[in-house]
């Protein structure tokens, strides 16, 4: 998908010497890795209070610019804390790339989190991306490589999925997939575009007290289809906690057919990659390719 840094570069030395040779203010601040990461940044804590953000390849890059332009603009409107960033650091130390420091935010992501009332937390889930759409999107990023194209047309992903439904023919029904997938490039988007955010997942979502504290990381948001942000009711809700995210979140019923679509795709294509290398990663892959065809909209 692209060019990734080199894993070596992601230590604890590293980081130190950017914050002391760029912030030296935050120097004497102990630097530590977070032990939950993701795909698009390694993240360090720096003290308590901040953390340090560095993309882990070049295509995550433009996503620097973009939350440091739009998050302060975005958090005050917003019933949930949200990560701002409060500083921004050039290559330096052999690491190729802008980075970025932000407040810290208490809490731990939902996908270890114990959450002992699932609807209240999709109810939580579903106000808070509704205050978000609400939000004047005005001259925000239109969807594009910057969000990998959440936000935009599900049909760039076209030819990507019907490969993965080609090489999986195997072990999924290829028929029916198809007909999910078609279903949702056929559901045409009709509504004035919104602010999405485009990675509504479980490592990005942290709790507190077993209830959503805070929305995390975005990187892929942009302005246009908020579809995307419906993932999450295939790969995380069930049962009465996802009929209560769909009751309460302002999407028309298209939108449920293209994020069948969104989680459709990104089920096959970690499928298709983990197959052969990781076996945990690819069943979970698998877990949710069967919520999106078995599970009624």
């Amino acid at each position: 998908m692209t060019d990734r840094f080199n894993p070596a570069l992601f230590t604890v030395d590293t980081v130190s010497r950017l914050v002391a040779s760029q912030f030296p203010h935050w120097a004497d601040l102990p630097v530590r890795e977070v032990s939950l990461q993701g795909w698009d940044n390694r993240t360090f804590r720096l003290g308590d209070e901040l953390s340090v953000r560095l993309p882990s390849a070049a295509g995550y890059v433009p996503q620097i610019g973009k939350e440091h332009r739009w998050l302060p603009r975005l958090a005050p409107c917003l019933p949930l804390p949200i990560p701002v960033p409060i500083a921004k650091g050039q290559p330096a130390e052999n690491y190729p790339s802008e980075w970025s420091v932000y407040r810290w935010l208490p809490g731990e992501p939902a996908a270890t989190a114990c959450i002992p009332d699932l609807t209240r937390f999709a109810s939580d889930l579903a106000q808070f991306l509704g205050a978000l759409y609400r939000i004047d999107p005005g001259d925000g990023p239109p969807a594009g490589p910057h969000s990998f194209y959440r936000g935009g047309q599900l049909s760039t992903y076209d030819a990507e999925t019907r490969r993965s439904i080609e090489t999986l023919a195997d072990e999924i029904d290829p028929d029916l997939t198809t007909a999910i997938w078609e279903d949702a490039l056929a559901a045409s988007w009709q509504e004035p575009p919104v602010w999405v955010h485009g990675d509504v997942a479980v490592a990005n979502l942290l709790v507190q007290d077993g209830h959503l504290s805070a929305v995390i990381d975005f990187g892929c948001s942009a302005v246009g289809d908020p579809a995307c942000d419906t993932v999450i009711a295939w790969t995380y809700l069930s049962g009465k906690s996802r009929q209560v995210f769909r009751s309460e979140l302002p999407m028309d019923p298209s939108a449920w057919i293209r994020g069948r679509g969104w989680a459709l795709w990104k089920a096959l294509i970690l499928i298709e990659g983990y197959r052969k290398t990781d076996q945990a990663k690819a069943n979970e892959a698998r877990r949710i390719l069967t919520e999106v065809l078995s599970s009624p909209l």
